[in-house]
């Protein structure tokens, strides 16, 4: 399994479009090295800056 992927591929890993893929790794800081994402770090980055109302569900589920 790859762990290194183009915005395409992590489109398709994590249920986002290709466009919300790079604007996520632009607002979260995650860096898009000669065209791959990292997957951990991305989807780590994404439940990290989940929205502030999704965290309370959560803590309160």
């Amino acid at each position: 399994m790859a762990i290194h992927l183009t915005p395409t591929e992590m489109a398709r890993e994590s249920g986002l479009e290709r466009r919300d893929v790079i604007a996520k790794c632009m607002e979260m800081g995650v860096p898009i090295f000669q065209g791959r994402i990292d997957k951990t770090l991305f989807l780590a980055s994404l439940q990290t800056h989940a929205s502030p109302a999704a965290r309370e569900a959560e803590a309160t589920a």
